[in-house]
């Protein structure tokens, strides 16, 4: 069926349609063509981007998928029409799952702006002729990936299409000899938030062999789960130092400090506090086949010390918090059938000293926030405070889609709590905001307090050093 170039002369909100053309720079291949238009009806005189998708990586949620494109659209500001232009692919090249980002640009890439300036000015809408013929901006996509595999995919229930890849990055901030030093991660990504890396740990070569000879694609890796690699874990676990001396206490008391972790992902944060930390954790996620991702690829282990339920974050925590026994001292035992009985053994104060949050808003369209609007109801926040010891604290991971979402955040969360506290992740999209149910004071030294020195051990103690007071 013919394309009318008719329909590109308006902003049609939401509207998304791709086609293939004939390669210029390739006469025995077609390039396939996506149109975007923002959701948001644009105020004044519409913008229009255009993209070229980096060689290699077509198939890749972020370019091939509408999903993907929007949240490109959403992180391009002032864009209301988005144009995508890379190489066509077929269903069964998905298969060929190995991507190494070229050493040099192709002839493609560098007569770009050149012959793709007739294509773009046809689609784009007429209101943008009205002072003659617009220039129009190419955008670029930059991010740190050298090499990727995918080594496993699946389909949840309620997340949709699962995706797990091994990835090469180039390390922010070091370099060595002009090259950036090499990491390796691993990665879950869900096909309905395609630009959002669900969960990342470190992993490691199965062979341990020089470090330059390895390739990914070439050999195995397995996890490291010593270290916090995603960005807004390690200040989140920071977020201890509150009630560093509270923790001591309990610990010198006998007591395993206790932590429940409402989204899991991969698992990585729990098996961080468990086995570098020394918490019991309990864990809630709604999808089992995450569970079973994070179980299978990301080190995640059931034990003695760590517990994951399949339910509904929100609803368990209010579920937790009014249960008849949680007013008493009594036995986790006598929790029934909540997923509570094996963290304790005997009568000890059964809340939580600490609830960290990590859910992310199911309206894509929207663009990425976190958290979920249901979270931040007052109903939800006070039951959180009443899971909470009288020295609890809530850390929650926050990325704020405007700024009213996260003021009333803070004015939801200061309402509720006693304090609140702000750690900034410094990547320009997170925070973590800290609330404590009592007022907080800051441990004066470290030196006797061996669960503080754990812990700046464990984490970069410039997260520590950046907890303000809001």
């Amino acid at each position: 069926m013919a394309l009318d170039v008719a329909t590109f002369e308006s902003i049609c909100p939401s509207r998304f349609i791709s086609f293939t053309i004939p390669n210029p720079t390739c006469s025995d291949s077609l390039l396939r063509v996506a149109v975007l238009d923002s959701p948001v009806q644009p105020t004044d005189s519409p913008q229009v981007g255009a993209m070229l998708v980096p060689e290699g990586r077509e198939t890749d949620w972020i370019f091939s998928t509408e999903l993907g494109q929007l949240q490109l659209l959403f992180s391009s500001p002032g864009i209301s029409r988005l144009i995508l232009i890379g190489n066509q692919f077929k269903e069964d090249d998905f298969s060929r799952n190995i991507y190494h980002r070229p050493l040099d640009c192709s002839l493609q890439q560098q007569g770009f702006e050149v012959w793709s300036k007739p294509l773009l000015l046809a689609l784009s809408p007429r209101s943008l002729f009205r002072n003659g013929i617009p220039e129009i901006p190419i955008l670029s996509y930059e991010d740190s990936l050298v090499s990727s595999v995918v080594i496993h995919s699946c389909v949840g229930y309620h997340v949709g299409e699962i995706l797990v890849e091994d990835v090469e990055i180039e390390s922010e901030g070091e370099v060595h000899h002009g090259c950036h030093k090499r990491e390796f991660r691993r990665r879950m990504r869900f096909k309905k938030m395609p630009n959002l890396i669900q969960t990342e740990i470190r992993i490691v070569p199965e062979t341990d062999p020089c470090l330059n000879s390895v390739r990914i694609g070439d050999m195995g890796f397995i996890p490291d789960l010593q270290v916090l690699v995603h960005p807004y874990l390690a200040p989140m676990v920071a977020s201890l130092s509150l009630i560093s001396e509270y923790l001591e206490g309990q610990i010198q008391n006998g007591f395993k400090p206790k932590a429940l972790c409402l989204g899991v992902g991969g698992g990585a944060l729990l098996t961080f506090l468990t086995t570098q930390l020394g918490f019991e954790v309990m864990g809630v996620d709604n999808e089992t086949e995450v569970l079973r991702v994070a179980k299978d690829y990301f080190g995640l282990e059931d034990g003695e010390c760590m517990h994951v339920v399949v339910g509904d974050a929100i609803k368990y925590i209010k579920k937790l918090a009014y249960h008849e026994n949680l007013q008493t001292q009594s036995s986790f035992a006598d929790c029934g059938d909540n997923g509570l009985s094996h963290l304790v053994d005997g009568k000890v104060n059964h809340k939580f000293d600490v609830v960290m949050v990590d859910l992310d808003s199911s309206d894509i369209r929207r663009g990425v926030s976190s958290p979920p609007l249901e979270f931040v109801r007052k109903n939800v926040l006070l039951a959180v405070k009443l899971a909470l010891s009288e020295s609890g604290i809530l850390a929650i991971n926050v990325i704020p889609s405007t700024n009213s979402f996260y003021e009333n955040l803070v004015n939801h969360f200061l309402e509720a709590f006693e304090d609140l506290y702000k750690i900034d992740v410094g990547n320009g999209e997170n925070f973590v905001l800290i609330a404590t149910v009592s007022p907080q004071v800051f441990p004066v030294g470290d030196h006797s307090n061996a669960f503080l020195m754990r812990l700046k051990a464990v984490i970069p103690e410039v997260y520590i050093n950046s907890i303000v007071k809001i």
